[in-house]
């Protein structure tokens, strides 16, 4: 049995999910999905066409569902979906996407998303993320799962994040961050690898030493940067890895995030 607060709003038409407990001055639009065993702390505004996952916990003052900050946006019933056991603390922003974008910003899975932080419209951003204080999303970003944003960052609209990626706080993201890839500066440039992340995730020391010459060939060896990417293609049989790097690398429509020495 859902435990609703008297003072909460809930509009008819909303589906409140069997042991979800609405908290005091919560706002929940009439078009609004929220599963299973959620808690809703309080003051938690969900509107437009949201839909959440069993399991989640919202901290005060987030608001899901706003409309896009698109200026083309004129009210259509774009969507927000957001998977299950996602923790969303104090004022963290998630908007409904826009039609040009697709209609839809979908969130995964386990995500955990830290005071102010925000999703902008038409992102689609993967399981198991975390998003520290004011980590932002212009729109359209594609985000891989177990991506590590850190605090005050932001990522220009339309950039891809690869997944297993860590970003250092304080940074602007302005190009595509390939799998696994470690970034930092004021304007973001490829450090490395993420090494302490591929350990968590069992890389044994053999596959991080491949990976680890593969990347040294790709952005530290002779030539151009295209140049040593034709080299490297042949390596993606080597590792997983390898290949999902070089397939992000291939679909790419914006600039590639490099290090600093990198041409």
């Amino acid at each position: 049995m859902s435990k609703i607060d008297p003072t909460a709003r809930i509009a008819d038409g909303a589906v409140i999910g069997e042991g979800t407990e609405i908290g005091p001055y919560c706002i929940i639009g009439p078009n609004v999905v929220i599963g299973a065993n959620c808690r809703l702390i309080g003051q938690v505004t969900v509107i437009g066409h949201t839909s959440l996952g069993d399991g989640c916990v919202i901290s005060p003052f987030a608001v899901l569902g706003g409309a896009p900050q698109d200026l083309s946006y004129k009210g259509e019933p774009t969507r927000l979906e957001i998977g299950s056991g996602c923790t969303i603390r104090e004022g963290a922003t998630m908007n409904v996407g826009t039609i040009k974008g697709g209609g839809l910003t979908r969130v995964g899975s386990g995500g955990y998303f830290m005071n102010n932080s925000h999703v902008g419209h038409d992102c689609m951003v993967g399981d198991n993320v975390i998003f520290a204080t004011s980590a932002t999303l212009g729109g359209h970003c594609e985000i891989g799962d177990a991506v590590y944003i850190g605090g005050l960052s932001a990522v220009h609209q339309f950039t891809r994040i690869g997944s297993y990626v860590m970003v250092g706080g304080v940074c602007g993201v302005r190009d595509d961050v390939i799998p696994y890839g470690l970034v930092n500066g004021q304007y973001a440039v490829l450090e490395g690898l993420n090494l302490i992340g591929m350990k968590r995730r069992k890389f044994t020391k053999q596959r991080l030493a491949t990976v680890r010459a593969f990347y040294q060939k790709l952005f530290h060896g002779p030539g151009t940067f295209a140049e040593r990417l034709e080299a490297t293609r042949p390596l993606a049989g080597e590792d997983p890895a390898i290949a999902v790097i070089l397939d992000f690398i291939g679909k790419g429509k914006r600039p590639l995030c490099l290090p600093a020495i990198a041409k």
